[in-house]
């Protein structure tokens, strides 16, 4: 594992053909450009591995899966096309996950907010742990989840998407998002949730690459548009980043945090 740092990190392991992808974020494993940056282009490299057979997607820590967007950097933004170059950074770290030619399973060992959210629901397999709450907070936050809806939507289903979008601020637990689709699978402590993606990642590992490369395109059929709908989806949200309300908002829950 990488070490620490006060500005995260990407980080790839490899083992007997399973790439695990870690990320790191000190401010609740929130995400950054250029973490974005970092996290697609290992996405797309180990797409590319012939070596690597299965990705897992992993977060470092127990409490926090991820929280979305850095709140630092969107309170940084002051052009429309900053907001863009943003927001476009999870528009790609989606489509790489979604045109990726491995399986990806993700491991939820925590809280989901926002572009968290969109992560589980971009992965074809996501395992978690009895106290990953789901949020879809943008709304709250002046914005909405225009980038990540899509994923969000197709895993979970138009009634569940609006009521994460709708009801920005409440928490949704565990148990809901499992029933709901986000989850595959939903253990009651770490350790079973572990056993249960070793299990899965060492079965996917000795099966063969084509036929699950195969299979991933029938799993995404009908996406094929996002490469242009997810930067026009980013281009909304980097146009409302800038509104007065986003800004006040942002600045008073920095300050209630410092």
């Amino acid at each position: 594992m990488a070490p620490e740092s006060k500005d995260g990190y990407v980080h790839i392991e490899r083992a007997h053909h399973i790439a695990t992808i870690s990320f790191f974020h000190p401010q609740s494993n929130s995400l950054p450009a250029a973490l974005l940056q970092q996290l697609a282009f290992s996405i797309e490299e180990e797409g590319e591995n012939i070596d690597s057979h299965v990705i897992i997607l992993r977060s470092a820590g127990e409490k926090v899966f991820c929280a979305g967007a850095s709140f630092t950097e969107l309170l940084a933004i002051e052009t429309e096309e900053q907001g863009v170059a943003f927001f476009s950074g999870f528009a790609r770290v989606i489509n790489a996950m979604r045109t990726c030619p491995k399986l990806i399973i993700a491991r939820i060992q925590g809280k989901c907010v926002g572009g968290g959210v969109g992560l589980a629901a971009a992965a074809d397999y996501a395992i978690a742990v009895e106290g990953a709450q789901v949020k879809l907070s943008e709304l709250a936050v002046g914005i909405g989840p225009f980038v990540v809806g899509p994923a969000v939507e197709r895993k979970m289903g138009t009634s569940a998407f609006t009521q994460l979008a709708i009801d920005a601020a409440m928490w949704r637990p565990a148990d809901w998002a499992r029933r709901k689709g986000l989850y595959a699978e939903l253990h009651n402590d770490m350790a079973g949730m572990d056993d249960s993606i070793t299990r899965l990642a060492t079965s996917l590992a000795a099966s063969n690459p084509q036929a699950m490369q195969e299979l991933k395109k029938v799993f995404w059929k009908g996406t094929e548009d996002w490469d242009t709908l997810l930067p026009e989806r980013a281009a909304i949200s980097g146009r409302l980043v800038l509104s007065s309300y986003t800004k006040a908002f942002i600045k008073k829950f920095k300050e209630q945090q410092s």
